[in-house]
Parts: structure tokens; sequence; C-alpha cells
């Protein structure tokens, strides 16, 4: 729409306001930036803007004011939402326990063309996209874009619930080009008209605002699993938003409770009870719209919703325009760190604990778009550029024709124990003594806790997808003894392989200090002395000892020493009353 039917359609909304109000506004100027007119009965007027909000004169609303706008617009819906014919704009009201209306918040509807050059690759793929954002962010008009676009080439149905899509009145506005509209009698009944869209008329692509109820979820599912392209917004600021909110979460797949073993729990790093992801999502791609220019795009939101729940680094990509219009985009590395939904209580040095998560730049999304440059492409993964500090210049490993030397290097506690166990094959390890820069393969290891130790060491850490890109692989010692197939590739490939006692940040740390040549922290984690003790004690009495006492601990610490215990086929038992409750190993087989 161009700037004069803008202008026309804002002299129509401004027509109906008391002529103090209506004049008010014409002197304070800046019309494009307006985006809403507020009257409240007995409190003065204002008007926001997009830069903030400004008293329109000093005089309190009177009941007579009122009474005007509101004659002058069409009835209200059952939302307490009206509009004005063949325009965009959307009047909502406030009453009172008397149904009397009391206050209006005026909003200014623009249809703005080019809103959608900056994903204008995404809709060509047809995927189903869902696009998150706060109330005035601009979600409507991009939708309203959106629909007109895809018009051109596909049969388009909009379901327009407050008919702030297509305008208010029987004929739409023209912003939404070709496209079809249906209009909803009640905002109850919005499920029931979006299945009326798709089995009687035939449509390739439904467009619906403001998916808020469970029975529009599950509309929007029915929907995508019947072949249509499915475009909608909702309420939220972010993917988490959607996955914390009972009634919408199906639309990204919903979240249940499972119960993990033992063993896949230690693998993750994480408490037996966790959230997984229940059902295939209801849309392909998610974006969230932080402001009028920048957009985090998840290309994938299966993969972002599983790596969100297991605590790992979501792929997402930021595309923004800057002052000149150009369209910038960045691959971005996600961490989410709100304990709600991954299930874990510790997160990592500097990260914010408000939003719950944190982002970490990784550079150009490949192929997408860049200033002055085309719109294509799907963004890169997350390993880093051939030629990249500590890679050699083709990213590639040579395999040896031969067996590699291998040098067994304990890493020593200041008690005498050992924390970590080093196995060097060749010399491509990556004990280097000067870099800060690693490229780790973890197999077994949770990735959050490894990123946790490298912020805290101030250490750079990419962890790699492919054995072919890691510097080192490190596993944990119950995955090394079973000398699984990937740690004899490490071993043919010249890949340093370190192995861990325990999932902890402490170890991990103590790895990373290792691999680095970094100096060791000072601090010791009762954690880590416990299970060097524990494994102290099995040696001794394996080698003929009656019985071990080892030092109190808490039951946290003690379920794990029995663990131990178990795995290495010997009994045990606890003794004594808390604080000073320890553990005592026998040497008797579990067997006998």
């Amino acid at each position: 729409m161009d700037s004069k039917q803008s202008h026309e359609d804002l002299r129509t909304l401004l027509s109906i306001l008391p002529q103090t109000i209506e004049e008010s506004v014409e002197r304070e100027g800046n019309e494009d930036e307006l985006l809403e007119i507020v009257m409240d009965l007995g409190r003065v007027p204002t008007a926001r803007y997009t830069d903030g909000e400004r008293v329109l004169h000093e005089t309190e609303v009177s009941r007579e004011e009122i009474d005007q706008v509101v004659a002058g617009i069409g009835d209200f819906d059952d939302d307490n939402r009206a509009g004005i014919a063949r325009t965009l704009h959307r009047i909502s009201g406030i009453r009172n326990r008397h149904a009397q209306v009391v206050g209006l918040t005026l909003r200014v509807g623009r249809a703005v063309y080019g809103t959608i050059e900056i994903i204008e690759d995404i809709i060509a793929e047809g995927h189903s996209i869902l696009i998150l954002g706060r109330p005035g962010v601009g979600k409507t008009t991009m939708l309203r874009e959106m629909a007109r676009v895809l018009a051109e080439k596909k049969r388009v149905i909009i379901v327009d619930t407050s008919n702030e899509i297509g305008g208010d009145g029987d004929i739409p506005h023209p912003a939404v080009g070709r496209a079809r509209r249906m209009q909803v009698p009640r905002p109850s009944h919005q499920h029931e008209t979006m299945i009326e869209a798709v089995e009687n008329h035939n449509p390739e692509v439904i467009v619906i605002d403001e998916i808020g109820r469970e029975r529009e979820a599950e509309a929007a599912r029915t929907i995508n699993e019947r072949g249509v392209q499915l475009i909608g917004t909702a309420h939220g600021n972010t993917l988490e938003n959607l996955l914390l909110n009972p009634t919408l979460s199906d639309l990204v797949g919903g979240i249940e409770s499972v119960t993990l073993s033992d063993e896949e729990a230690r693998r993750r790093g994480t408490q037996k009870t966790v959230l997984e992801r229940r059902a295939p999502p209801t849309f392909d791609v998610l974006i969230e719209l932080q402001d009028r220019r920048h957009l985090l795009i998840h290309r994938d939101v299966t993969s972002s919703v599983d790596a969100m729940l297991r605590g790992e680094p979501v792929q997402v990509e930021l595309r923004y325009t800057d002052d000149d219009g150009q369209i910038h985009s960045e691959r971005q590395n996600l961490i989410i760190t709100s304990a709600a939904v991954t299930g874990r209580r510790t997160t990592g040095p500097g990260m914010r604990q408000g939003r719950g998560r944190e982002v970490r730049g990784v550079g150009p999304a490949a192929g997408g778009p860049t200033a002055g440059g085309p719109m294509a492409g799907s963004m890169g993964g997350l390993g880093g550029q051939p030629g990249g500090p500590g890679r050699r210049g083709d990213d590639r490993r040579p395999t040896p024709a031969l067996p590699p030397t291998r040098e067994f290097v304990p890493a020593g506690d200041d008690d005498g124990s050992v924390s970590a166990e080093t196995y060097s094959a060749g010399n491509g390890g990556a004990r280097n003594g000067g870099g800060r820069t690693i490229r780790v393969f973890a197999y077994g290891v949770a990735r959050n806790r490894l990123y946790q130790a490298a912020k805290h060491l101030g250490v750079k850490l990419v962890v790699a997808e492919t054995l072919e890109e890691a510097d080192v692989l490190v596993t944990l010692k119950s995955y090394y003894r079973k000398r699984r197939r990937l740690v004899s590739d490490a071993e043919q490939h010249n890949v340093s392989v370190y192995v861990l006692r325990a999932n902890t940040v402490s170890q991990m740390e103590r790895f990373l200090v290792e691999a680095l040549g970094l100096e060791a922290p000072a601090s010791a984690d009762p954690f880590e002395s416990a299970i060097a003790e524990t494994e102290r004690a099995i040696a001794a009495v394996q080698s003929g000892q009656t019985s071990a006492d080892l030092r109190p601990v808490g039951a946290a610490i003690r379920r794990y020493q029995h663990e131990m215990v178990r795995q290495a086929n010997l009994v045990s038992h606890s003794y004594g009353r808390e604080p000073y409750r320890h553990v005592r190993v026998f040497n008797t087989a579990r067997n006998e």
C-alpha cells in the first residue's frame, strides 16, 4: 500500500476522534511512527509512538468523548474489538461491570510492503512458519504481507478472527492482495473456522493470527497433517516461552516428563526424570520477532526443541537490517540455561539468569542474506572454518599407516589421587601448552558442563560435530573401558582421547587444563576426592584387604559410591548417622 492510501486510512481514524484530540495528534506530527491512541475515562489522552508515549492534552477524557468514538465505529465483538470498514485499524474497549465502555485503545493499522524481504527465501520453501513476538512488534503486519505475496502463486485463505489482517467490513483491504478472507463469528469458534476453511475451500496456505487457545493449537496440527502450509502468529518472546506455555506448547511438539535408565542418565549428565518432546512440531520454522528490524530464526524446530531440553547449544540464525536497509545474517549458538526447560539447576558463569539464555556469535550464515547480497541458502553448521587456530589448512587429519605410539599420562591431585586420565595417540594431540582454543568431540559427556568449564577457564571451546573436525575426544571411563568403536577410530585418526572419571564440571576443567597446558585451579572438588577415594578402596579390597571405610560424605555422593562398588561386583553398606554416615566396602562378590 502506498503512502497515499496509508495517509487516507489514518485520516479516517482521526475523524472519529474528538476534535481536541485530533488536532493534538496533528500538531505532534510524526504520523508514520504513531502506534496507538489511548483514551481512558477520567484520564488525559495519550498517544504511543515507536519512541515513547506522549500526552495529547491536559484535559481529562469525558464520557461524551468516549461515546462519540464508540458511535463512529462498528459494533464490538465478543473479544471487545471493533474496526472501521475498509481500514486495518483496531479499536479495543475496556468495560466496567455494567458493560459500559470506559476505556479505548485505538491501534493504527498499516499495510507495509517489503516487510518480509528479510525472510522471503524461507517463505518460498513452503514450510509452515510460526512467528513469535510481544504485542505491537509487527507480527500482524508481517503476516498480512506474507498472505499477499503467497496469494500471487498459491490459493491462500485468511482466517481473520478480529478482522485485523483483512480489515473491518465485508470487503477485504487491498493489502491482502488476492488472498481470500474468512471472518470468524466469535473468537471461541476460531478453530472451527480453521477446519472449515480446509474442508470447504481447497486452500494451499492457511494464514491465522494470534493462536492462543488449546483448540486452535489442535486445529493447527490437524491442518498441517493434511498437507496444507500454515502461517501463524502467537504471543511470546522466545521459543522457551512457548515450550513452557501449557496451552500452546503443542505447536512445537509439546513436552512431557520421562524417566531415563541409569546408564542413559549418566551419559547425558542429568537426573533420571527429564523433559522430552512429546510429538513432532506443528510448525517447521519458528521466527522470534525481537523488534521490527531483528529476527531470530529457528530453521528446524524439531532440532531446536530437542537441544533446548537437553541443555545443548541450539543452532539459530540472526537476521537484521541496518540503517541503509541492507540485510545481514549471522549464525549463532543459543545456550538455554533455564532450569525449567533443561531440568538442570547449574548454569555457566556469566549466563543471564533472567532470560535463561546466552547467545554466542559464530559468524555470517553460510549462503544466507548478507549486506547487498541475495536471499538464499540455509544456515551452516556449528563447526569452525578450515584453517582456524589449531587446525591444518584442509581441516582433515591424515590416517597413519601404522598404529601410533601411545603414552599414558596421569594428571594428579594434591592428595596424590588421579583425577583424569589422558590417553595421547601420537603427535596429534592438543597439548601445546600455549594455545587457548580447542576442538572437542564429546562422547557421553554433558556438553553444557563442558561449556561451563571452558567459560570458567577462559578457554575458547568448539564442540565438533564429527571426529575428523576434532583435536581431542573426551569421554567417560565407563565408555572407554568398553572399547567402543569410536574410541578406536579416534586413535587411528591421531586424535587424543581424554577419559573422565565422572560427568562433572571439575573433571572437565582438569581435562582442559591438561589438554591446553594451563595452570591448574587451586580449588579442590569434594565429589572428585570422594570418587578417587572410592576407587582406591575398591583396588585395596580387590588386592586382599577385608574391608575399607570411606570418609563421611553427603547422601548424593554416597549413592554414587555405592554405584561404583556395584559396578566392581562388590558389596557395600552405609554406617553411622548424619553427618558422619559413611560407606564401607567389603571384599565380597555380589553373586556370593
